[in-house]
């Protein structure tokens, strides 16, 4: 990143064209919230600089040693990123923050230019230089404009930047440029001939902007959000959705405003804007979306963080056009909202698939569940479809339960999109057995398979190391399997995310449950085992508001009539027939329960 501060001479001289991306919004300062002001600060600041060199001039000091006595004034910052131009064109550079800053600059300079043209100052020419590219280097109209405005304004401004402004007209353009040629002239009216010019060293040379050009490594967002740390915060779609248009104009793309409305405007409704995720890891789900679809189309892991300069550096590579890339977008936008659950999927299981993903926060699997849900038919049935979302959810849900290390899960999702889509591009096994190999990993251990659930089911501690939420999601897949599974009742609906879990054996239970050993050494071990197995899997169950927590930390006796009224849930229907819970039956529930998620989550073959 280049930051310096310069003045307006040293920013506006050089010959070079600061664009305006087409969807930035609206220019919005105003007389009383920011010109009059800015005149203001005008004027005083002169008023410094005239006082000086008149002290100097009585003194006998050098004009230039007075000068730097008199402290400038920081208009404040504007960051642009270079755009690519043609050799021997014009220097071009977007301007990525502070349009409003730097649109009023040139309005103020217009409107001092009209006053200078009034006195017929030398000065009018060099004023001028700030406004306008030097005719020789000039190609075509518009590039005679040192700012050139978002699309919408483009009619408008040559006009507020002519020698003769019309005396009608209510755009904000044409208002400021009234307005600062009339301060001006009341500035200086009546005043000595070198208070014009004192006027004018003050706006060109102490009159200073703090300019940050981007360079390749370069964030916008991150700049922006430290410069405005405390306004609105900084959406990396619209700093791509800048990029994107401002591209498509440059090469001359046609009908952008109609490729926006067909592919971009969606993406500007509240639901878009809604921020999810936790913390500071909060982004808006437009955001989301372009890291997954850059993630997908660059295979490559993308950074919500870091968005603008990723993208950019993509279609910097990429020569792809605003109107494709837009359209590829627009397709996973609608694959988006199918796989948060915004739009219905198509097939239970998908849907199943999805909410349970969802629910898991496994965002790094997003970009490949959108880039499965862009291919057409033909490259992937609706079949294999479910059978690849399926065995993501499966690859997830086996790992989460034996603990598995989550980290680099981005990676191997990049992994198994990479496999996928060479698959798709030339042939051989299905794309769901490409999915299948690369979730097995190279040594086929990534995929833990049934003997290493059954372990982490007997031996490992569930509650505590497993949200809440976690846990009720298996218990309740559990369930809902049982459920479609059992021929011999009627399958029950629960909203199992409702449901609380419940320690079969109560974490409370030295109270109502002693030991049963007969000498000080066995009750030694058998509490010892109690407390191993009290937060294992096979201890624990769902029950509904209904249960009566009353009997919760009661003797089995006690306890054992209350699962019987909740024995509509499979996972409490054998509950109710045991004679006595110790840790032998936690044991032996575990390894049933095993039994039944491997099936519910099955290890994919290749």
């Amino acid at each position: 990143m280049d930051a310096n501060t310069y003045s307006l001479k040293q920013v506006l001289t050089q010959d070079r064209r600061y664009v305006i991306p087409t969807f930035q919004r609206d220019y919005e300062w105003t007389l009383d919230g920011q010109w009059a002001l800015l005149f203001e600060d005008l004027v005083e600041t002169a008023d410094r600089l005239f006082q000086a060199r008149q002290q100097a001039a009585a003194s006998g000091e050098p004009l230039a040693k007075a000068d730097r006595k008199v402290p400038p004034h920081f208009l404040g910052a504007i960051v642009c990123d270079q755009l690519p131009a043609a050799v021997g064109g014009l220097d071009l550079r977007a301007v990525i923050d502070g349009q409003q800053r730097l649109t009023t600059v040139q309005l103020v300079l217009r409107g001092v230019l009209d006053v200078l043209i009034e006195h017929r100052s030398p000065r009018a020419n060099q004023v001028r230089r700030l406004l306008e590219n030097h005719p020789d280097i000039v190609g075509s109209p518009e590039e005679r404009h040192k700012l050139w405005p978002r699309r919408k304004d483009r009619q408008v401004w040559p006009v507020a930047m002519a020698d003769d402004l019309p005396e009608q007209g209510t755009h904000l353009y044409l208002q400021a440029r009234r307005y600062f040629s009339q301060r001006t002239r009341e500035a200086v009216k009546g005043a000595e001939p070198e208070r014009l010019d004192t006027f004018v060293d003050a706006l060109l040379d102490l009159f200073k902007l703090v300019v940050i050009d981007l360079e390749d490594n370069d964030d916008a967002q991150v700049i922006f959000e430290v410069l405005n740390g405390r306004q609105t915060p900084l959406s990396a779609a619209d700093l791509v959705k800048n990029l994107l248009f401002l591209r498509g104009e440059l090469s001359d793309e046609k009908e952008l405003e109609k490729i926006y409305d067909t592919y971009w405007a969606p993406f500007d409704e509240p639901w878009w804007k809604t921020e999810v995720g936790r913390g500071h890891a909060q982004r808006g789900r437009r955001d989301v979306l372009l890291s997954g679809w850059l993630t997908a189309v660059s295979r490559s892991e993308a950074s919500v963080s870091h968005l603008y300069g990723q993208v950019r550096s993509y279609l910097d590579g990429a020569g792809r056009k605003t109107v494709d890339v837009l359209a590829e977008l627009h397709d996973f936008g609608r694959a988006y909202r199918v796989v948060v659950g915004a739009e219905p999927a198509e097939s239970q299981s998908l849907r199943q698939s999805y909410q349970r993903l969802d629910a898991l926060g496994i965002t790094t699997a997003t970009p490949l569940l959108m880039w499965l849900r862009t291919l057409p038919p033909d490259s992937l049935s609706a079949v294999d479809h479910a059978l690849a979302v399926r065995a993501v959810e499966s690859w997830v849900v086996r790992r989460l339960l034996v603990g598995a290390n989550t980290r680099g899960y981005g990676k191997v999702f990049v992994d198994v999109l990479k496999g996928a889509a060479e698959r798709t591009a030339v042939g051989g096994p299905s794309l769901v057995e490409a999915v299948v190999r690369v979730l097995r990993g190279a040594d086929d251990t990534l995929w833990p398979d049934d003997d290493e659930l059954v372990k982490a089911f007997a031996t490992r501690r569930f509650y505590g190391n497993l949200t809440q939420e976690r846990i009720r999601l298996v218990l309740g897949a559990i369930d809902q399997y049982l459920q479609e599974n059992n021929p011999k009742t009627e399958p029950a609906i629960f909203s199992y995310e409702k449901l609380q879990i419940e320690h079969v054996m109560p974490r409370d239970w030295r109270k109502h449950w002693p030991p049963t050993a007969a000498d000080e050494a066995g009750k030694l071990l058998e509490t010892q085992r109690r407390d191993e197995a009290l937060h294992r899997i096979g201890n624990l169950t769902l029950v509904t508001p209904t249960f009566n927590n009353s009997v919760s930390n009661g003797s089995w006796a006690v306890k054992r009539p209350e699962f019987a009224q909740q024995s509509k849930l499979q996972l409490n229907a054998p509950l109710a027939d045991c004679e006595t819970w110790t840790v032998e039956t936690v044991d032996e529930r575990s390894r049933t329960l095993a039994g039944v998620a491997a099936m519910v989550w099955p290890r994919f073959s290749v």
